[in-house]
């Protein structure tokens, strides 16, 4: 019972519990992706019904992560299916206990605004811009943001970091090099001249009419049988209609104004 709800696995050798970072990095890949689709949904087109979903998803998997055992939480388990031919590699596991926290704190507080009180505003988009971070530098990088936090506060405790950051300085071949350093900024530099290129003579050329007919168009199918959106919902003049509609000031300050009133339904 006791290693049901253990945290972390004893292997000989090692003097505290590890994690598999193949798990980890793949699990955090697992939920990056979805994330990242659930995001750009509300960003770009604000629909915020993928993201709610994703949220719910997000902390059920960080609530068994640190209150029941990690190697049940989903994401670990498809993680572990995914990696289970690879040799192990393994990293402490209070550190993670620390990272995955801020993870599930941050799921609570998007969860309580935008699952359960349908709040919009920049705490949202903050929280998960944090997690996105967090994960893509885990999966991406093998970097353990949290776990830096972690022993910029416990001094000395973290053990079995990731690449060895926490034992040993990198080896001297992993510092970049005077002539990496110049080709990378030789090729940022030509995207300043690629990209105006690319956008001022490189548009589809497309009848003007035919995309405005597209455009108003859009949500009918080719016998009309069903109205757009915007032609459904009459224009109303109620001062409460108009109340409603007033754009707030975060989404104006954030570029989101259009969004928030696609996702609202407002003209």
């Amino acid at each position: 019972m006791s290693e049901l709800f253990a945290f972390g696995d004893k292997v000989d050798g090692y003097s505290v519990r590890v994690f598999n970072e193949r798990v980890v990095r793949a699990a955090a890949g697992i939920l990056f992706f979805p994330a990242l689709v659930a995001f750009m949904n509300a960003w770009l087109a604000g629909n915020f019904q993928p993201i709610r979903l994703f949220v719910i998803i997000f902390l059920i998997d960080f609530t068994i992560r640190l209150f029941i055992n990690p190697r049940y939480a989903p994401s670990m388990i498809l993680g572990q299916w995914m990696v289970r031919k690879q040799q192990p590699d393994y990293s402490g596991a209070p550190q993670k206990r620390f990272a995955w926290g801020i993870g599930f704190v941050l799921a609570l507080v998007m969860a309580y605004t935008m699952v359960f009180n349908h709040m919009l505003g920049p705490i949202n988009f903050l929280s998960c811009g944090t997690c996105l971070i967090l994960m893509f530098f885990e999966t991406s990088f093998g970097i353990c943001i949290g776990c830096k936090i972690y022993n910029m506060i416990y001094k000395n405790q973290a053990e079995l970091c990731p690449g060895g950051v926490c034992d040993l300085p990198p080896p001297a071949s992993n510092q970049l090099r005077w002539p990496q350093v110049a080709v990378l900024a030789a090729f940022i530099a030509s995207l300043f001249v690629i990209a105006p290129v690319v956008y001022t003579k490189g548009t589809l050329n497309t009848d003007p009419d035919m995309m405005r007919d597209m455009i108003s168009n859009r949500g009918m199918h080719s016998d009309n049988s069903m109205p757009s959106v915007e032609s459904d919902k009459p224009i109303s003049t109620d001062a409460a209609e108009v109340a409603r509609c007033t754009v707030p000031e975060f989404a104006k300050k954030i570029g989101h104004e259009a969004q928030w009133k696609l996702h609202n339904n407002c003209k």
